[in-house]
């Protein structure tokens, strides 16, 4: 039997990356997918490509730092397959401007698309869970959720507060929802090519013992194994997919 055959699933950030790989696998696992991103093409094109494998799922458009749009994420879901049974807060926004230069403007935006978005689609879902009983949430974390990294400072104050929001959302809403989150490294996506890509990030793969750079595949099978039954007794948990970078 399929890992998540049944389950209706949205994933965050899913028109690209990470969040695409993911949605794709656990369409693959048997998910109804409702995928989210700000670009309707990109979105359409993930959506027909899990068709075109014979699997089912839905697009939102949503701009994470609306809240008003994370709202609708869960109001469409709803209207569509009338439960959710799995939640991957996976969009992200990078920052990269140093601590002296960071306008509250952009600290508030990195927030709301890192960390607020997450919080309000908790809340929404939580209900929900709780009714069926089962429920499972999927944070997306950063190695950087561990330490301070120069010049990323909204960046990295956001992924901190991410992996303080999984331990609170397993601490408060158990038994019935289980949360963890992922703490990706270096993972070759456009986030990634917008600082350099891998060439200009040689050093760090060098640091790793794996010798690679990680693909977006690396984490969606972490993700999956988070939202299935196979997690069944991890919650709270910070899982590092960094290839070894911070042993």
């Amino acid at each position: 039997m399929a890992k998540l055959e049944g389950k209706v699933a949205i994933v965050t950030g899913a028109t690209s990356g990470m969040g695409r790989a993911s949605a794709k696998l656990f369409a693959q696992e048997g998910a109804k997918v409702v995928v989210t991103g700000r670009n309707e093409e990109r979105a359409k094109a993930v959506v027909d490509d899990i068709k075109a494998e014979g699997n089912e799922a839905i697009y939102v458009i949503a701009d994470m730092s609306n809240l008003d749009d994370v709202k609708k994420i869960f109001d469409v879901t709803m209207e569509e397959y009338g439960t959710v049974d799995v939640l991957f807060n996976n969009a992200g926004m990078l920052s990269m401007s140093p601590l002296m230069d960071l306008s509250i403007e952009e600290w508030n935006k990195i927030f709301n698309v890192n960390v607020t978005s997450s919080l309000v689609l908790t809340q929404l879902v939580a209900p929900v869970m709780k009714e069926k009983g089962k429920g499972t949430i999927v944070n997306t974390c950063s190695v950087a959720s561990f330490g301070a990294h120069h010049g990323f400072a909204a960046y990295v104050d956001s992924k901190h507060a991410m992996a303080g929001l999984t331990k609170s959302i397993a601490w408060e809403l158990g038994p019935e929802i289980r949360c963890n989150g992922i703490a990706p490294g270096l993972i070759h996506t456009a986030m990634v090519d917008s600082i350099g890509g891998p060439a200009a990030l040689q050093q760090m793969i060098d640091q790793c013992p794996v010798k690679r750079c990680g693909e977006p595949e690396d984490i969606a099978a972490v993700a999956l194994f988070l939202a299935s039954d196979d997690s069944a007794f991890l919650d709270g948990q910070i899982i590092k997919v960094d290839g070894g970078f911070e042993i």
